[in-house]
């Protein structure tokens, strides 16, 4: 089989719930695209019976690997076994090693074993038994109908052992070829996924290896870079020549690749220039220097900030003329001005960035939700002061001035 084909299913009603989240595919997912697997789809289906059955049929008849998570506990919601038992006509024995080891951990705890844990050490006949090491029911692999079907706990710490050490050495025997699949993501901030795709829209067009996907982000938008080739060298230089033609084209929005955050890379900047910045921050609450300050080293660049969310506090700390405050008023492009001016003055820093405005719910002097301005002045000079109108909740208003007060210290700086 030279390309394996391979589909997750994860079996819980806590999943569906929305209880906790499906890390595992997620884990699973990365694990075998570093070695050559296709992972095709992803499902989760509740503790059902008769819809764990159809889900495995479909799963059957779409994939050559099917990796089940969760519904091997000892309970009466544990249905993974008597589901592809039901598909399968295969019969269960109680695996004796592992009975023993159930067995010896309620001696061990001094607890009196129920009937029903003996139900997680049943097996299906002819199944390679992988040992938990970890926690008590085992895995298993059953190869029937050319289908590879793997059956793992939902403890993300007895699955990741299973799969770690058995599973995956066992699926790469199952391809011809060692294929290696390399991701790469590129991070962008100051453009929409809308205007990102059109600039790269012939690129796109053309793409074959590497695969050329643009994702949406909650802060920012992104492309995702994915090779395949025989070597990760060979597959990251593959990444690597579609990056340079996505920069030349667009690379002015780029800041990060992979996780690097915006913070980190205007942390970068500051450092590179021998700059400092300190923030005067109204309506953001300290929330821009908060990010700020979680880059390690940042107290090199950033001495301090001031949260003046009170007029008050404008006017005291960062001396705000009380003609702006009053007859101006503290929304306006001269309030953002005062504060990034004197912030710079009081806390001695090259540059000073400001933020004032209306998170809500109610407007402020006239001014509508979500109007926002956002003032820049460094040791030069220099001055930039912007308006904004964000739309949203209060919350998403600030969180939203924050990413842009980034984007706008991004640009200043470079």
């Amino acid at each position: 089989m030279k390309q394996v084909n391979a589909e997750i299913v994860a079996v819980g009603t806590e999943l569906l719930l929305g209880q906790i989240a499906n890390t595992n595919a997620q884990w699973i997912s990365e694990k075998l695209a570093l070695h050559g697997v296709n992972v095709l789809f992803h499902s989760v289906v509740g503790d059902n019976l008769q819809r764990v059955h159809d889900q495995f049929e479909q799963a059957a008849n779409r994939s050559d690997v099917i990796v089940v998570t969760g519904g091997l506990g000892p309970t009466d919601d544990d249905l993974t076994r008597e589901a592809f038992q039901l598909l399968s006509g295969l019969t269960m024995n109680e695996h004796k090693l592992s009975m023993d080891k159930i067995s010896a951990y309620f001696e061990k705890q001094k607890r009196i074993m129920t009937p029903n844990n003996k139900k997680q050490a049943r097996v299906f006949e002819d199944a390679t038994v992988l040992e938990n090491k970890v926690g008590m029911a085992p895995g298993m692999i059953i190869n029937r109908d050319d289908k590879v079907w793997v059956f793992l706990p939902g403890v993300p710490k007895e699955m990741k052992q299973l799969f770690s050490d058995e599973v995956l050495p066992y699926i790469q025997n199952l391809s011809e070829e060692n294929t290696i699949i390399e991701s790469r993501m590129l991070q962008f901030i100051g453009i929409g996924e809308a205007q990102l795709e059109y600039e790269l829209k012939d690129i796109i067009a053309a793409q074959t290896n590497p695969t050329i996907a643009p994702l949406a982000q909650l802060e920012g938008v992104a492309i995702r870079l994915t090779a395949k080739a025989n070597t990760k060298d060979q597959a990251q230089q593959l990444i690597t020549d579609t990056q340079q033609r996505i920069e030349g084209r667009v690379g002015s929005y780029l800041y990060g690749i992979n996780n690097e955050t915006i913070e980190q890379r205007v942390f970068q900047l500051l450092k590179g220039k021998n700059k400092t910045v300190a923030a005067a921050e109204s309506l953001t609450g300290g929330m821009f220097t908060d990010r700020l300050i979680a880059v390690e080293g940042a107290s090199s660049v950033c001495p301090g900030g001031i949260v003046c969310y009170d007029t008050k506090v404008k006017e005291k700390l960062l001396h705000v003329p009380t003609h702006i405050t009053k007859d101006i008023g503290v929304i306006s492009e001269e309030c953002a001005d005062s504060l990034a001016t004197n912030i710079r003055t009081v806390l001695g820093s090259s540059i000073g960035i400001s933020f004032t405005g209306v998170a809500g719910p109610s407007c402020v002097d006239n001014h509508p939700v979500g109007t926002v301005y956002i003032g820049m002045v460094d040791d030069m000079g220099k001055k930039q002061i912007e308006k904004f109108v964000f739309r949203g909740d209060r919350q998403s208003i600030r969180k939203k001035a924050v990413w842009k007060g980034y984007e706008l210290l991004f640009n200043f700086l470079k």
